[in-house]
């Protein structure tokens, strides 16, 4: 409880010191994926149209300096990189595409092979890190697919996956029901508080 009740403060000490645009930038940044404005301003507490729109106006601002820029929909925002970097990133998209996918894309991919459907979330508890640079190549590569679910996105493995493993079935992965069973194990420990 008291735990809790450290969180919560911690929380709320946060949204009062820092500002309304650095808040929206964080979550974007975070997420990694478009968000609901609806979702966002329930999150930061603000009915105040004035100012979401002069947050808004703000990030837009001071990302104009920088390599990303905020994007904005009727009802979404997400971030992107500046558009005078597209032939840079294209470039580096490429080079990604060609090389080996590491032992944090390796790691990444084990645990969405044996637990698929898996959100980004349950892949970040069990990494202990940020799995969405990871996730992202691993898409770009085409060795996952990702398909919505509510506010977030499940991970599943490709067939083109699993045709390169040379396994007609996950099933049929090495020590599948062992790796399975101690997946459960994790899952079931409560979160550190």
């Amino acid at each position: 409880m008291v735990g809790m009740l450290k969180k919560a403060f911690s929380y709320c000490v946060i949204l009062t010191l820092m500002p309304l645009d650095v808040l929206i930038e964080a979550v974007l940044f975070y997420k990694a994926t478009p968000q609901k404005k609806t979702t966002l301003q329930k999150m930061f507490a603000t009915n105040d149209g004035e100012e979401w729109t002069a947050a808004i106006e703000r990030l837009k601002h001071r990302l104009e300096a920088g390599a990303t820029r905020l994007i904005e929909s009727d009802t979404e925002l997400s971030l992107t990189t500046a558009p005078q970097l597209s032939e840079f990133i294209e470039s580096l998209r490429k080079n990604e595409l060609k090389g080996d996918i590491g032992k944090a894309g390796a790691e990444t991919l084990a645990i969405i092979l044996y637990r698929e459907p898996i959100t980004r979330a349950e892949i970040d508890r069990i990494r202990g890190v940020n799995s969405s640079f990871i996730l992202r190549n691993l898409l770009m590569k085409g060795l996952v697919t990702r398909e919505a679910l509510g506010n977030t996105y499940q991970f599943r493995t490709t067939p083109s996956l699993l045709a390169h493993l040379g396994v007609p079935k996950k099933t049929e992965l090495p020590r599948f029901s062992d790796f399975m069973n101690a997946l459960d194990a994790f899952k079931s420990q409560p979160e550190n508080v």
